[in-house]
């Protein structure tokens, strides 16, 4: 038995193949192509976990001459346990035979098999040459039903015919599957084979503990990201007649930093994920791609205004639902798929509707200097929460084999939603997030440092949330089609 398990990803082009590696090994490097024959070798994928590799997928060419290697198998005489080699030793010098003799090496060096096909088609004969071929290897298989439409016509005749052939079957939509229905996989394959069961158990708690360790730096990067937004201060030499326009650059310097330390979280976020190509623009509907200060923004995430209101009560902090904005247009170019749960058809609104005042980063002039921060409106903390809570959403969402980028860049906003997820959040979370406020106005490290620790645990109830029931996004099925 491989102390590293490995399974052989076998199937057509354009059926899932490349997608269900790519997915169940979170690389989205690999090519994901319908054109026939790119796959001539086979490739390994090693899942790595601080270090160590603990399970190795293998994406393999595509059968080539199924009826005549089933014929050959069929015909061997000698014994059971060599027939492969034996296979591949007579065919290995055949071009016509070079893509058979490829995917089976690995089945013949003691790789398991995932078998995937398209279940909105029809069983071909083809088809059932191919599972006679992999049932007579003996080696410990399943088979995948890439279910990536709608059509379920032809599911029950798959599955009848898959039992025949399979020790296990399974339906997974290699474009939509998230974290928890990757671990759903990764179980069932236990149960192929009952050598597989020990190795595969230490896989899965290598998956779980990693995930717990990727949550947990989620939330001390973006509780990081919130303590350097929100303790911004600056202090420039400013004579009385040059006040408006430091005002105004000042207030410009500030949104562009929070743009970027924003920007930098979301990278840091993205590769813990192993995201290193998706970067998905969000489509212009999006109420998330608009300036974080316009006044749409501040009226939809955040708090409610009673609830601010309380907020202001609780934290004695000078609060209020204005907007120190400046029109500078700035858009945080966030991408997530739920940014369809905001709601359709808003544009930015402009300078004349913006509210004026100074309630935003407390400008003050004392002497011949201006002195700018901290933030003094909580709102800000809670809208920074949202958009955070938002990207995790979609990162953690975003199958790493899906690949239709530009058809979720056409796709139409969904109405409807009230808000983001702070809002409905219970007093007592809204507390956690109040005393972390006042305590990074306050400048001390080790009341920070205590308040920091509560809202990343309460960050972390609301990932586990989020990665197990997507009805908390507030839409229906894949947040990716609601962006």
């Amino acid at each position: 038995m491989k102390t590293v398990p490995e399974f052989a990803i076998i199937g057509h082009p354009n059926e899932g193949k490349s997608s269900v590696l790519s997915t169940l090994a979170e690389d989205d490097s690999v090519r994901v192509s319908a054109t026939p024959g790119e796959t001539v070798v086979c490739q390994a994928f090693p899942v790595r976990i601080d270090g160590r590799e603990i399970i190795r997928f293998i994406d393999t060419p595509g059968f080539q001459n199924p009826r005549q290697t089933l014929e050959w198998l069929q015909s061997y005489q000698g014994p059971e346990e060599g027939m492969l080699e034996a296979f591949i030793g007579a065919h290995q010098d055949d071009p016509a035979f070079q893509d058979d003799c490829e995917l089976l090496r690995p089945v013949a060096a003691g790789a398991g098999v995932i078998f995937v096909v398209d279940g909105s088609r029809p069983l071909r004969h083809v088809d059932r040459a191919e599972m006679e071929i992999l049932r007579l290897t003996g080696a410990p298989r399943m088979a995948v039903i890439n279910c990536k439409d709608e059509e379920e016509g032809y599911l029950a005749k798959w599955q009848g015919e898959f039992r025949k052939h399979f020790n296990a079957v399974r339906l997974f939509n290699s474009c939509r599957a998230n974290y928890r229905q990757r671990i759903d996989l990764l179980e069932s394959l236990k149960s192929i084979d009952q050598q597989l069961e020990p190795v595969l158990r230490t896989v899965i708690e290598a998956f779980q503990d990693d995930w717990e360790v990727r949550s947990q730096r989620t939330a001390a990067i973006l509780a990081a990201m919130l303590i350097d937004i929100i303790s911004y201060r600056r202090v420039v030499p400013c004579a009385p007649d040059e006040e408006e326009r430091k005002r105004q650059d000042l207030h410009r310097d500030y949104l562009e930093y929070v743009t970027g330390r924003e920007r930098q979280a979301q990278q840091a976020i993205r590769a813990l994920f192993k995201h290193n190509i998706f970067n998905l623009e969000l489509p212009p509907q999006s109420i998330l791609a608009e300036d974080l200060f316009s006044q749409r923004t501040w009226e939809f995430l955040g708090l409610s205004k009673r609830q601010i209101i309380l907020a202001g009560a609780l934290g004695g902090a000078a609060l209020g639902v204005g907007i120190d904005a400046a029109t500078v247009g700035t858009s945080f170019g966030l991408f997530s798929a739920v940014g369809g749960l905001i709601g359709a058809g808003a544009t930015a609104l402009k300078g004349k509707d913006l509210l004026s005042g100074v309630r935003l980063l407390g400008m003050k002039m004392g002497g011949e200097q201006l002195r700018v921060g901290p933030v003094t409106n909580i709102q800000l903390l809670y809208i920074l929460l949202d958009r955070g809570l938002l990207f995790y959403s979609h990162v953690i969402n975003w199958a790493h084999g899906r690949r239709d980028y530009e058809r979720m860049a056409a796709l139409p906003m969904t109405a409807g939603a009230t808000g983001g997820f702070t809002r409905r959040w219970q007093r007592e979370q809204r507390a956690v997030c109040d005393r972390f406020f006042r305590a990074v106005l306050k400048g001390h490290e080790g009341e920070i440092e205590e308040t920091s620790v509560a809202l990343q645990d309460l960050l972390r109830d609301q990932f586990l949330g989020l990665s197990e029931d997507r009805a908390l996004l507030g839409v229906e099925g894949d947040p990716a089609e609601h962006s």
